[in-house]
């Protein structure tokens, strides 16, 4: 009996302790209140005073003020921790759109952005992101993720509510917590309207922002050559469309009016949303990676009209192995290539090889177990990382996995294995040449096959790398001394290499002989480009 009354004063002790352990990390900000179980208390106001922001952070859509959370006292205040490499953080931002319509000047949001990679540290990069992805409310460049530290967050994205006394109410993690929000924001609100403690008045910073550059490209996320024809087709991500040129820049055509939408029709009605990866099924067949609309695109280049086969246009988590494509909900798919008769889609947004089957009119999983990973291994058992780029020799498939900065070999066909060229882990990331895991890339986002070698668009570091696969040897071709700028996507014709320059909101060329880089000087005889 005294040996059992022994054990449970141990474990009564080693609760007791785990509760303080709790409670002093929540008390001394190194944690954080979970935010459900902050929504079930008879009163929602928090009880700890929600730490300042730190002095000297470089502010951006408030003109480089900084925002103090003294003047936000009266409203309730959502601090969205992220990283601009994390494709969660921005599946997150409609629902943040959605919020800050329903409550208005009630609610603020504050981009905290605390980095995961080097480059994410610096304010231009951030600035050109906050462009891209439309975001509107004030962003905070917490750099050295002070920040961060002081609120206890955890992971991509984090979502931390302060309540109008400026006090921190809980925290949550990951994706698909908009009802929770919602609940939350619109508790407090109602509580601390009815005591009088609401300022429903415009903050000084409404109406700040960032400009977008006049440029013909804006933002282009990747590009395709087909040398057969004398054709490049140019995701010109940020004008919703596919620009069509000659190798040397004359414009032949664009598909897509402009408008962020999904609609199919002729080239002057379809709207995509953010496209990026193309690939050519035959001389007339372009399919598109529509990855901010969830869906790919099949353009007949011949009768010059644009339909939609795989998704619906929402995004979510998919969890059935096989689907019927047109109705399927896809999750950000960013590359696409085909190959023996399929498109193989990174779907980015899950970490997986998914295959479009044409014949069939089925999605079905080709690779990842959605965990986000550099697991080598059999298809299904392996791990990718956000994947975005797609190339192939005719024998293997390879794989730009940015997150791991990583370039990965699948097979193809049943029984295929997945084994990692280059990179080691999530958070092993560099500027290096050299062999194998001596190899450091900064989140590759583009790669292409030509001539037995692999070019890697090294996107962070701004570099065009060369990857032999049977040596898995790394040297630089190009870059690194700003003459390109978070580069994203890359095709060879001859001997060219055509680089989407994304940051510099151009084609870049480099000639695979003299490594000498130009810009592509497109022409516009038509008027075509005029349109968005």
């Amino acid at each position: 009996m005294r040996a059992i009354k022994k054990v449970f004063l141990a474990v009564a002790l080693a609760l007791l302790a785990s509760v303080l352990f709790i409670g002093l990390r929540w008390f001394t900000g190194l944690g954080s209140m979970p935010l459900a179980l902050a929504a079930e208390a008879p009163a929602l106001a928090g009880t700890v005073a929600a730490p300042p922001f730190p002095e000297g952070l470089a502010w951006i859509n408030t003109g480089g003020r900084p925002v103090t959370l003294r003047e936000l006292r009266g409203k309730v205040v959502l601090l969205d921790f992220w990283t601009y490499g994390c494709i969660n953080c921005f599946h997150i931002l409609p629902g943040l759109d959605r919020l800050q319509k329903t409550y208005g000047n009630d609610l603020v949001i504050i981009g905290v952005h605390s980095a995961k990679f080097a480059t994410e540290r610096k304010t231009a990069h951030i600035e050109a992101i906050v462009l891209r992805y439309g975001i509107d409310h004030p962003v905070v460049n917490d750099k050295n993720m002070q920040i961060w530290n002081e609120y206890g967050a955890e992971g991509w994205p984090t979502l931390t509510v302060i309540d109008p006394a400026g006090n921190v109410v809980g925290q949550v993690s990951g994706e698909g917590h908009y009802a929770l929000l919602n609940q939350v924001i619109g508790t407090l609100i109602r509580e601390f309207a009815a005591r009088g403690e609401i300022n429903s008045k415009p903050l000084w910073f409404s109406g700040i922002r960032l400009q977008m550059p006049k440029t013909t490209l804006l933002f282009p996320g990747k590009v395709l050559a087909d040398p057969a024809h004398d054709r490049l087709f140019i995701a010109d991500s940020n004008h919703n469309r596919i620009v069509v040129t000659t190798l040397a820049g004359k414009v032949l055509a664009v598909i897509g009016d402009g408008t962020a939408g999904l609609r199919d029709g002729s080239y002057t009605e379809a709207e995509f949303h953010y496209p990026q990866g193309m690939t050519l099924a035959g001389a007339d067949t372009l399919y598109v990676a529509d990855t901010d609309n969830n869906a790919i695109r099949r353009v007949d280049l011949k009768t010059r009209r644009v339909v939609t086969v795989a998704g619906d246009g929402r995004q979510t988590y998919m969890t059935d192995p096989v689907m019927p494509a047109r109705t399927a909900k896809l999750n950000t798919p960013w590359a696409v290539l085909f190959h023996g008769g399929l498109l193989y889609i990174a779907m980015a947004g899950q970490h997986q090889l998914w295959v479009y089957d044409p014949a069939q009119k089925i999605i079905r999983l080709y690779a990842g177990s959605g965990e986000e990973g550099i697991r080598d291994g059999a298809l299904l058992s392996a791990s990718f990382a956000q994947s975005s780029g797609l190339a192939t020799d005719g024998r293997e498939l390879y794989v730009a996995d940015p997150e791991a900065s990583a370039v990965r070999e699948v097979g193809f066909g049943a029984g295929a294995r997945v084994r990692t060229l280059v990179g080691t882990g999530l958070f092993d990331f560099g500027d290096r040449d050299g062999v194998g895991r001596k190899v450091l890339l900064q989140h590759d986002l583009g790669i292409a096959w030509h001539a037995g070698h692999l070019y890697i668009a090294d996107t962070y570091n701004s570099r065009i790398r060369v990857l032999n696969p049977k040596t898995r040897r790394v040297t630089t071709l190009a870059g690194g001394r700003g003459e390109f700028d978070e580069p994203g996507g890359l095709s060879v014709a001859g001997n060219e290499l055509y680089v989407a320059d994304t940051d510099h909101n151009r084609v870049a060329v480099v000639d695979l002989k003299t490594g000498k880089i130009s810009t592509l000087k497109l022409s516009d005889p038509a008027h075509l480009l005029a349109r968005p």
